[in-house]
């Protein structure tokens, strides 16, 4: 039998990057649903369904790259490439993931059908789209918003139009802003689609997709629904939000990005930012 450990099947699944499942959380926070347990619940089996298959699509990813990643700098020490794990055992995880995450969504016939979408376009952008320019950050983007819908139209929580085009926009941004960072590497070790992506061209997308963001938020903070909603609450967020994208931006012309849900975590002023949004947006409840 081949051998493994439960540390590497762990790192193969990549559990940091649960981090980006959290958007499922959105229409929940902004509709203030969390009173409503059946909806709570709802939410949870949502998060925990997309955690399984983002997971599964990512071994797959894995497996279909371990060629390549061999010969790169810091992929070679995924576990796959690396071969602290078994290429049948990271097969057999990705089925018992897939089978897991059906299972927990098997209650959702909308939530079932956005986990489908999802994989169909994770796929092929693993095998194929991650080749395509624009197409690429468009498929990552859309994973964002399957996450938004999974968490709105899925759990039953009308998705506010605002919600949804900031969605996009943020999305938009972490995908450009993801290659940016990328393409800091050294030639050797950078993706071939980049090869199509001007420095220029790169900075000028993330700048109209965080100017996207700010504008669309900010009419949202300001909009008479979330006034009726939130108070002034929200109006406040708005120089945070604009502090946050901005020192993103920075790291990302510092080369960091690559991995979003890592980065994030890594800088104090971010995770900062984010609990001033948190304590201004619950300062009802506090």
């Amino acid at each position: 039998m081949p051998s493994f450990s439960l540390p590497a099947l762990i790192r193969l699944m990549r559990p940091h990057q649960w981090l980006k499942n959290v958007f499922v959380f959105a229409g929940l926070v902004f509709s203030q649903s969390w009173r409503d347990g059946a909806v709570l619940e709802r939410v949870l089996i949502a998060f925990a369904a997309f955690c399984c298959v983002s997971s599964m699509v990512y071994i797959l990813n894995d497996w279909h790259d371990r060629a390549s990643d061999a010969l790169h700098p810091t992929k070679r020490h995924r576990p796959l490439a690396s071969g602290a794990v078994p290429v049948p055992v990271g097969l057999a995880l990705t089925v018992l993931l897939l089978l897991a995450g059906v299972w927990i969504a098997s209650g959702s016939r909308a939530l079932l059908f956005l986990l489908g979408i999802y994989v169909l376009l994770n796929l092929a952008y693993s095998w194929r789209l991650k080749q395509v320019p624009v197409v690429d950050v468009s498929i990552i983007a859309s994973g964002f918003m399957l996450r938004l819908l999974a968490g709105t139209w899925a759990v039953g929580i009308p998705p506010s139009r605002w919600l949804l085009l900031t969605g996009i926009f943020v999305a938009l941004f972490l995908g450009f802003s993801k290659r940016k960072a990328e393409s800091f590497h050294s030639e050797a070790s950078q993706r071939a689609v980049l090869a199509h992506y001007p420095a220029a061209l790169l900075d000028t997308y993330i700048a109209v997709a965080m100017t996207a963001t700010l504008i669309t938020y900010s009419l949202f903070a300001t909009s008479p629904e979330a006034q009726f909603q939130h108070g002034e609450r929200l109006l406040y967020t708005i120089p945070v939000v604009i502090f946050g994208m901005l020192r993103y931006t920075y790291q990302v012309h510092r080369g960091r990005g690559e991995d979003v849900a890592r980065d994030l975590l890594r800088d104090p002023w971010i995770l900062a930012a984010g609990v001033c949004w948190l304590a201004i947006f619950l300062s009802r409840w506090l």
